[in-house]
């Protein structure tokens, strides 16, 4: 997908927007309404996660989305996801972006942007990591083919073994992706010129 010619602009947003459903459904408005006149249409590769249900009725751009609720559902399917709920409730998904880029330091990183007087206030790192992650038992890395395998690997073992959580991984697929990429080609490809 990287080099296809067909995509000619490419924006990512801010890493946990889904966290505040009002800001991400106002940016995704913003962002594809902004692109109106530039492109044919857009492929919103984001899951609906129940704060975007029906955003499409607002967008100005013809656009493609996703059908699953969120970023697992896409690299597990639907199907795949529930299956791993129905294996482990208590399950932290790792993906690929997350375990290269993130992992044990994101967190870190949260608390004291959240909470930058934590020390202060005599909260520990470890005791937060153990209250925010209480209930769970597995870490699942998804191996999507997608980036440094090695890393993610070792990213993830470091994060289950950190929090005392079993570790685990499986195959995931791009087939969501590549699936809404192609409907927004079509969609482009559609539209009267």
């Amino acid at each position: 997908m990287a080099e296809d010619p067909d995509i000619i602009y490419k924006e990512y947003l801010e890493f946990h927007l889904h966290e505040h459903p009002k800001e991400l459904r106002s940016t995704v408005i913003d962002k594809v309404n902004a692109l109106e006149g530039d492109v044919d249409s857009v492929f919103l590769a984001y899951g609906i996660c129940q704060s975007l249900e029906g955003v499409i009725n607002e967008l100005r751009v013809p656009t493609a989305t996703l059908k699953e609720d969120d970023c697992i559902g896409v690299l597990l399917t639907t199907d795949g996801y529930e299956e791993e709920r129905k294996n482990c409730t208590g399950t932290f998904y790792a993906t690929p972006y997350f375990a290269q880029y993130k992992g044990l330091r994101w967190f870190k990183e949260e608390l004291c942007r959240r909470m930058p007087n934590y020390e202060e206030l005599g909260i520990d790192f470890d005791w937060y990591m153990d209250r925010l992650f209480d209930g769970y038992s597995r870490c699942l890395l998804i191996d999507t083919g997608v980036g440094d395998q090695a890393l993610c690997e070792h990213s993830s073992k470091e994060f289950a073994d950190y929090l005392n959580l079993e570790h685990q991984s499986r195959t995931g697929t791009l087939e969501r992706l590549e699936d809404g990429l192609l409907r927004a080609k079509s969609i482009a490809y559609s539209s009267p010129i």
